[in-house]
Order: C-alpha cells, then structure tokens, then sequence
C-alpha cells in the first residue's frame, strides 16, 4: 500500500473535508505502537496445548486419483476390463465403461512400507513422516461444492475459510505480515470464497500472492514501495488517515469491514517494511532452490510455492495455502495429465518436508495435502477417470500426527470408504486440535447463534494422533 498527499486525503473512510482535516493536524497523532496492539492478529492461547502451531495446505486442484497414488487396488489389475460388480451411484459423467487398472506401479517404501505409486518417487522418501487417510467422503460431486466444502465446511452456505478459523482462534506471531496467505489462489469453483472470511471479521481473509492464472516467478504482492523515504513522515500521514477511518467507524456501529481497512492500513505499512525480505527467494542458497525444483523445469512454479510457504511459516504466518492450478481433473488422458501433474508437485512436496525437519520446524508445522475428491475406479471414456466423492485419500504430515501410518480404507476397488470413515467435518475437527482447539469451543456468534468451522458435525480422529 503506498500512503502519498493524495492517497491520503482520498483514503479517508468519512470524507473530512480541509478545515476538519487541519483541525486533526493540531491533535495529537496515535502512535504506531499504540495502533498495533489494537491488531486483530494479535496473538491469542488456544484451549490447550497445541501439538502444531501453523499450517501449510496444499491443494491439487481437480481430483486427485487415489487408486493411482496412495491406495493401491490389485482388484483392479485382477478385473481389468470387465465391469463394475455392484450397482454404482449417480456420477457426474454419463461415459462410464469397464474397471481400469492403474497405468503405475507400486512400491513399498520407508521403514514403514507403505505403498506408493511410480507417481510420486520424491514423497514417497518422506512416507515416514506422512499420515494417509484414506477412507475420505465428502457429499458433493461436482468441484464447485467439494471445493468449498474442503476450504469452509459448506458446500451450499458462505461461511468462513479454515484459514480464517485458524487465524481468528490463534492470531499471527508476526505483526509485520498477514495471519493468513494463499499463493495462487483459484480463479474458478469458489474463487475467492475459498480464502473468505464469510462472517467472521473481514481482517481474518486470506491475504492472495497472485492466482491461479499468473506464473510464480510473477506474482507479487502490490504497493509494497514506500511512497515517502521518511518513515517518520509516512507513519504520520498514517495516523491521520487512521484517526478519521476511526471517527467514521464508530459512528457505523463498527462495521467489520472498515476495522478489516483500518487493519489493512497498519499492515501495509508494516509490511514495507518486512515482506519484500520475506518474499525474496534469491535470498536461499542455489543448492535449497534447486532442491525445490526451480529454474529445473516443470516444478519451477510450486516449487516457488512452497519454498515460500516455509519462508512464511518460518516468520510466524500462521495458514499459509499452496494451490496447484486446475490440472487434475482427467476425464481423459490419466496417464498424461496425472504424469505431468506429479512432475510439476513431487519434489517441490518432498523438499518441503525435507527442510521443515532439517530446521525442527516438521514438528510443530501441520502439512495437510488436500484434494476435493477422488477418481472413479472406472474408465470414463477412454482413459479417463471421474469423480468420486464416495472414496479419496488425502494426507497430513509433521503438526502432531503418526508419521508411517495409514488409517481407513476403501473397498477393494476404491470406490466407496468402507473402514473408519473421515467427513471433510471430521478432518477440520483434527486440524483444529492438532492447534490445541476444542472444536465445539471455537465458535463466532453471527445472526443470533454460536457458529463453529465443524458446525458441531465433526469428530478428532484419535488414531492419527502421534
């Protein structure tokens, strides 16, 4: 945010006009240090001790397939080409065919020896560090709703992001830059509702580093050039602006959104300060920089991704979101598009575990890779595969759980959780203790009733806890 003469006198929430602004010219301006300790991100004590204290989501974006990934099915190469055995539900495409085995193989890895898939040679070296859940259901098949109901827990009413919920409960350890970020987020199927924070005040949104639709390596965070080369007199022009917006915001019955701009204000001109330091990767050796695959071909971009996400978390952001553009979702062409999409996220993943144990952060750093849903055990078409929210994996890794573990299952083909079922309401709940939150105790209360991420549907799953 840049604060000149100009921006100044038209940033002004009220509109004060020029006797009445050099009327607060005489006053006695705020102090910074005064503004700050009003924040909203201020640092908050959960309901007990927390066994994570951030956390790094990473979204494939699509459906990832988890009978070619993380849960391997040998009824699928035994029936190959001959049908389904029972009778399927409603799916999303109307060009389903016959059983279609997965096109890689896989191996057993780690102490553990847990499977993984030809896919993803990179994760599967940190397995021993990852919890697989692979009994995941959610309750819609089409992206718009899973997404949403993965980000927020609705897939049908507005309602406040996990990130928001975290923020809100928690607070940011760092001052100087937002509680909550989200690099390249989606432009499509709930956009920027995936990063909202619905009914909870407007200072707990995800704060974007470009989308979906910008390269890494080019997205910035905006107006981060001072406009004054004084400190001093920028912090001043600032009080002024604040002391208005503040005037005008008591006469509004406090309206979230103009605390979100007051909020916005003070951390833009923190954030001048600290995030140009924070966001700069040249400042990582050559050696760390390749070992997140960039400039090395097809990771370059979430590798950037992720590489900051630990420079963020490192720095006290307390939700960072990592999201892989809208790639994964094979109608068609599974083996192409799944070998592409791996190439562009295994080893920036892997590096990324690496180095938050390599600097003692894995423990106290919850890592949750997340999808909207699954694919089908079918063909669509040809090579293709369709939803399925009836049956999915997702992982968690570091922050509190079992590393080396797999908990639930699917039917031996993959489509239905049939052993120690996980809801998207379940998994909030887990991510919510692992922060040392009761999650029936985190609540916000918003149009006559306490609300809650889970809305008291979910459970903790015990068995993940390390």
């Amino acid at each position: 945010m840049v604060f000149s003469r100009r921006s100044m006198l038209q940033a002004s929430a009220c509109g004060f006009g020029h006797t009445a602004l050099m009327a607060m010219l005489q006053e006695t301006v705020r102090a910074g240090e005064s503004a700050a300790t009003e924040s909203p991100l201020a640092v908050k004590a959960p309901h007990f001790k927390p066994r994570a204290k951030q956390v790094i989501f990473l979204f494939m974006h699509g459906g990832v397939s988890h009978v070619d990934t993380f849960d391997p099915k040998p009824k699928l190469d035994e029936m190959h080409g001959q049908p389904l055995p029972f009778k399927q539900p409603l799916q999303f495409s109307s060009d389903l065919r016959n059983l279609l085995k997965s096109p890689w193989n896989f191996q057993q890895y780690g102490k553990s020896g847990l499977p993984v898939s030809d896919l993803f040679p990179h994760i599967a070296q940190q397995i021993d560090d990852i919890c697989l859940v692979r009994s995941m259901k959610v309750e819609q098949v089409d992206h718009g709703g899973a997404i949403l109901q993965l980000h927020t827990g609705s897939a049908v009413f507005p309602r406040p992001s996990l990130g928001s919920w975290v923020v809100y409960g928690l607070g940011s350890e760092n001052q100087d830059l937002p509680g909550f970020v989200t690099l390249l987020p989606p432009t499509i199927h709930g956009a920027d509702q995936n990063a909202a924070a619905g009914f909870l005040p407007a200072a707990y949104q995800g704060t974007p580093v470009g989308n979906a639709l910008v390269p890494m390596y080019r997205a910035q965070i905006r107006d981060l050039k001072p406009a004054q080369r004084s400190p001093e007199i920028q912090r001043r022009q600032l009080d002024l602006i604040q002391q208005a917006n503040r005037r005008h915001r008591d006469r509004a019955d406090r309206d979230t959104r103009l605390d979100a701009r007051i909020e916005s204000f003070e951390l833009a001109f923190r954030m001048q300060m600290s995030a140009p330091e924070a966001v700069d990767l040249s400042q990582e050796s050559a050696t760390m920089r390749e070992s997140y695959g960039i400039e090395q071909g097809p990771a370059d971009n979430f590798g950037r991704q992720c590489l900051l996400a630990r420079r963020l978390v490192e720095r006290g952001v307390r939700f960072v979101q990592c999201s892989h553009s809208y790639k994964w979702d094979q109608h068609g062409g599974l083996f192409a598009g799944h070998t592409t999409n791996a190439k562009e996220v295994d080893q920036p993943i892997a590096a990324l575990l690496a180095d938050l144990k390599q600097r003692g952060l894995l423990d106290e750093t919850l890592v949750v890779f997340g999808t909207e849903f699954g694919r089908t055990p079918m063909a669509e078409g040809k090579d293709g595969r369709d939803h399925n929210p009836y049956g999915f994996t997702m992982w968690l890794a570091g922050g509190g759980v079992k590393g080396g573990h797999a908990y639930g299952a699917t039917d031996e083909f993959g489509y239905h959780a049939v052993q120690d079922i996980v809801t998207m309401y379940d998994l909030h709940a887990t991510i919510l203790h692992l922060l040392g939150f009761d999650h029936e105790r985190l609540t916000y209360r918003y149009a006559g009733r306490d609300f809650r991420l889970t809305d008291v549907h979910g459970k903790v799953i015990q068995d993940i806890l390390a």
